[in-house]
């Protein structure tokens, strides 16, 4: 499998990060998984080079909102090699981000389309596809210490969305241990958390994957809302409003 190097347009403590995030062999079960995945790939999809490597963060470096998702998908970002970029989850968060003024587009379908955030920087719990889409609590812990580089790199962050029960333990697990002090909530959709003075608010979503949407379980107006109160709490800022 051919090595990866970080090709996104940050620079800096950022750029120094996300080299290192695509670099990582860390955990073996990951990255045979990831480059097997890579190797076999889906038939609608087999004359892509996939990506086939951790995925690094993707966005604003100066934005106020981070969202913090579960891991990549196996034919979504671990194929495009951008977080949420080319499945079915990717196109019903960032039309949601579009809608709500944090993405220049409403589509991500590759690292080449024009897609910007606008005020926002997205990430991960873990950074290489797992099996069924399960990290275990090992590969979690090995991965946190990119998440919490993550947010100490990120200067103007006022809020969080966690999507997801995993993402929002692990964001909380990573705040504890920049605090030294245990941070505990109970995982709620559509709810926001006061963390304490000086900390971004944290808001809670159910994660955008087909099983959520399909079901209803997650729809577009829930989504909607939850950025909306965002916004609200966020106040003005960096917006670009969507085209009409």
């Amino acid at each position: 499998m051919a090595e990866r190097t970080y090709d996104g347009a940050l620079s800096g403590p950022l750029l120094e990060l996300q080299q290192r995030v695509v670099a990582c062999h860390a955990c073996e079960r990951l990255v045979e998984y990831r480059e097997r995945i890579a190797q076999t790939k889906r038939r609608k999809y087999m004359d892509w080079d996939y990506w086939g490597a951790p995925v690094p963060g993707f966005g604003d470096p100066n934005g106020r909102l981070l969202i913090v998702g579960l891991a990549p998908a196996s034919h979504g970002a671990n194929r495009t090699g951008r977080m949420f970029t080319g499945d079915a989850s990717a196109d019903f968060l960032v039309a949601a981000l579009y809608r709500a003024g944090f993405a220049t587009q409403p589509t991500s379908q590759h690292r080449g389309d024009g897609l910007e955030l606008i005020d926002a920087y997205e990430t991960a719990v873990v950074r290489c596809v797992p099996p069924q889409d399960k990290p275990t609590a090992a590969e979690q812990h090995a991965c946190r210490p990119f998440l919490l580089e993550e947010i100490g790199l990120l200067p103007q962050l006022k809020a969080v969305l966690a999507l997801g029960h995993v993402g929002f333990d692990n964001y909380l697990r990573a705040q504890s241990v920049r605090l030294g002090s245990s941070q505990r909530h109970v995982f709620k959709h559509g709810e926001r958390y006061d963390l304490g003075p000086g900390l971004p608010v944290l808001f809670a979503s159910y994660h955008p994957s087909p099983r959520n949407t399909n079901t209803g379980r997650l729809t577009l107006a829930a989504l909607d809302k939850v950025l909306a109160d965002i916004r609200r709490w966020l106040g003005p800022g960096r917006v670009q409003a969507p085209a009409v």
